[in-house]
């Protein structure tokens, strides 16, 4: 029998934060509002491909040279690099989704440790939970830009577990996003998975569904 978990590793961007009010930051440079997702994907391509590869760039320049791509054919209404930081400058706004506080605080009562792992910068974590009141819920805020390699290489989900002093197999990592489940579960990991999208796309067999709240 596999031991149970006692460490719980939370991704960050979309699974803990609300990013759907960056589409009105592109609306308000005058580019359409779905690029916002269209970035995003982007965004994540170029880092997993570096990762791949066998190389590592911090998510603040892959993220704006992402920006500067999917923003070269749209009409702004202000010069680009103006554009471009007036949506990046919108990672400091984001709230967390509404069911999170709830669902951050239930498992700290049952004694487990919490700690986030984000492809991002661990200051933009340390903002979003300080806002929402649940910081000192969480023992450590952890960022890839430590680690070897983005999410999903286990490299990052093994530098979690060192951190933690834990093994893989106590630690169970949750996300939104099926792609980072799939890692965490490959390196040895229990996974929960959230679906925030309307029409997610769903992770293989073996990972739980949490449902937050």
């Amino acid at each position: 029998m596999q031991p149970r978990p006692s460490v719980i590793v939370f991704d960050v961007n979309e699974t803990l934060s609300d990013m759907a009010p960056l589409a009105a930051r592109f609306a308000a440079a005058g580019a359409p509002d779905l690029l916002a997702k269209v970035w995003f994907a982007f965004l994540l391509r170029d880092g997993f491909a570096l990762a791949a590869a066998g190389g590592k760039e911090s998510f603040t320049r892959l993220a704006d040279g992402a920006l500067r791509a999917v923003l070269a054919g749209a009409r702004l209404n202000r010069p680009a690099d103006d554009a471009a930081g007036h949506i990046l400058s919108g990672f400091a706004d984001l709230g967390v989704h509404p069911d999170v506080p709830d669902a951050v605080r239930l498992p700290r009562q049952h004694g487990l440790r919490l700690i986030t792992l984000s492809n991002g910068s661990a200051d933009v974590a340390d903002r979003l939970l300080t806002k929402a009141g649940i910081r000192g819920e969480f023992e450590h805020l952890l960022s890839v830009d430590e680690a070897a390699a983005w999410k999903p290489a286990r490299a990052a989900y093994a530098y979690a577990a060192s951190t933690c002093s834990a093994g893989m197999d106590q630690t169970l990592l949750v996300a939104s996003h099926p792609w980072d489940i799939h890692g965490a579960h490959q390196a040895g990991m229990h996974t929960g998975w959230i679906a925030r999208q309307a029409f997610p796309l769903r992770p293989g067999a073996g990972h739980s569904h949490i449902k937050m709240g």
